[in-house]
Parts: C-alpha cells; structure tokens; sequence
C-alpha cells in the first residue's frame, strides 16, 4: 500500500494551477514587481521559509523588523505544505526572504520568481553553507547552521537600514550567547551516550544525532524512502523491525509531524517492545517558543529516553 505521508517532493507540491493563481493575484493586487518596501508600520518587511527561521529573524532584527513565516503551524507537515495569495503578498513586500534551500520550501523560490524584485536580498541556507544538493535538508538540526543564518541576517539587515546597525549587533551577540547551554547540552550527551544505537523513522534530526555521537542503525533505504514518501521496500521494512524485536537499538525517533501507515506501525511496534519512542519536528511547536529552547526541550527527551533504555 502507497505511503498517505505525501506523494511528492516539496519541489513539486505547488501545482501549476496554483503557481498560475498566486501570479494572477500578484498582477491584479499591484505586487508583480515586488516593491520591497517597510511593513506599514515603517519596519522592515522580512519573510522565512519556515517559523524556526522566522524567529531568527525576530530576535537578531528586533523591534526593527516585521517578520512572516510562513511554515508555523506544528498541525501541519511540511512536505504537503502548498502556499497561498497571502504568502505571495508578504513576499512581494519583503525586503529580506531566508529560505532553507535544497527544494524543501521550493514554493518560496516560485513566489521569488512571480515576484522579482532587485530591492530585496535573498538568503537560502544551503547556499550559504555551501552544501550540495540531494543532502538531508534539514539542516537547522545542525548546531552550527543557526549562528551562521544569525549572521548573514544581521549583516543583511545593516544593508537594508545602516542607522540601525548597533542595535543588530547587539541582537546578533544575545542570540549567539543563547546557543551556550545549547551545545553544552549536545556535549554532555555525547560524553554520556556517544556510540548508542538508534533507530529513525526519517532523518529529520541526523545532523543532531551526529552532533551527539549516536549511532543510526536504520537502513538507509528506509529512512530515504519514508523521508520522499514512497513505501520501503520490504527487506528494508523487516530490518527496520528487527532492530526493534531484536533490542539492538537504545530508542527510536519518530517524526511526530509526517506520519504515514508505516511509520505508525515502526512506533507501535517500537512500545511493544519497550523501546523509548522520542517524537522530533520540523517545524518549532510552540508560538512564542525560542529555537533554543525548542531543541533543548527534545534533547532532553531524548537524553531521558536514553536513560530508560539501560
């Protein structure tokens, strides 16, 4: 049976109906240029891709910003996400757009394109990391993206308003500091647990469990095709449960945001058998909740189920 998580990539989710729609309202609302104008409230307009970006942008820009993500409800899996004339407009008016890159918010680069605009600096992740395509995107579980998003956005925000520049250095220094406890964290875990067996519904966290030393047993045909939506294929399926019967792995990762028959039957099996069932997301969960804080609050369910596996 076809996987009901999603059936295509975040690349091709917008269809051409849509793309059509959200061009025809950029014309008829006066947006098709893109002015790249301040908010209305003499900010400075600014979109993410997605909340966790979003709230970056917040911190570093202050009280200088006016910022729309626009991937911010937790209910809602990011890979069947399709845009809508209210993103094209926010678009349209940004002076600032940061994107995660490598097609997983493709539908930003679409609105980018019905909406040029030579007044408005762009930043995608993957390209300012440098990272190839065809890689796990994503890489905000990397502990080392963040702080490097934190400074392209301040450095692009002095483009924008240089009257401001104190102030987002300012920010930028509180929002790198706020990373402390964030790493120590990862170090501990590391020095505790570094080398523990796991297991993954999808690598939505792989650069963090890289980041602590444990050790993905799944296989990679499983977690590739749960990740692109498609059924693995049944010697993947059955390896993938006898980590689980077999006990040869300390917890299992699940993504609590994509589900899809498979996956909830790896959970289920993984509570039969007693193995600490850890759920990540890919999008922050809270309203109001910093990235930090978000992170830490899954390292320490991650760190506790460690504990509980022996």
């Amino acid at each position: 049976m076809t996987s009901q998580r999603h059936s295509l990539r975040p690349s091709l989710r917008l269809s051409l109906c849509l793309t059509a729609a959200v061009a025809m309202f950029l014309v008829a609302s006066g947006c098709s240029g893109g002015t790249g104008g301040n908010a209305a409230d003499g900010k400075i307009a600014a979109v993410a891709g997605e909340n966790f970006y979003g709230d970056l942008i917040a911190r570093v820009g202050g009280d200088r910003v006016s910022v729309t993500s626009l991937l911010s409800d937790p209910n809602v899996d990011p890979h069947t996400y399709e845009s809508s004339p209210q993103n094209a407009e926010a678009v349209a008016d940004a002076r600032l757009v940061v994107a995660n890159g490598f097609g997983y918010d493709a539908f930003v680069d679409r609105l980018l394109s019905a909406s040029a605009s030579s007044n408005r600096t762009v930043i995608d992740v993957q390209k300012l990391l440098g990272l190839p395509d065809g890689g796990n995107p994503h890489i905000w579980y990397d502990p080392g993206t963040m702080p490097k998003v934190a400074r392209a956005v301040a450095g692009a925000l002095e483009q924008i308003e240089p009257a401001s520049q104190s102030t987002f250095e300012a920010n930028l220094t509180a929002y790198l500091d706020s990373f402390t406890p964030l790493t120590s964290r990862i170090a501990e875990i590391k020095s505790k647990y570094g080398g523990a067996p796991i297991a993954c519904t999808e690598p939505v966290a792989g650069y963090l469990t890289a980041a602590m030393g444990l050790l993905v047993l799944t296989p990679d045909g499983f977690a590739k095709a749960i990740e692109e939506g498609t059924d693995p294929a049944p010697v993947d399926v059955a390896a993938q449960r006898d980590l689980l019967t077999g006990h040869k792995v300390k917890i299992l990762l699940y993504n609590s945001q994509a589900t899809s028959p498979v996956t909830d039957s790896i959970k289920t099996l993984a509570g039969q058998q007693g193995i600490p069932v850890v759920g990540v997301s890919e999008t922050m969960p809270k309203q109001g909740q910093s990235f930090v804080d978000w992170q830490l609050a899954q390292l320490s369910e991650i760190e506790t189920a460690l504990g509980q596996s022996g």
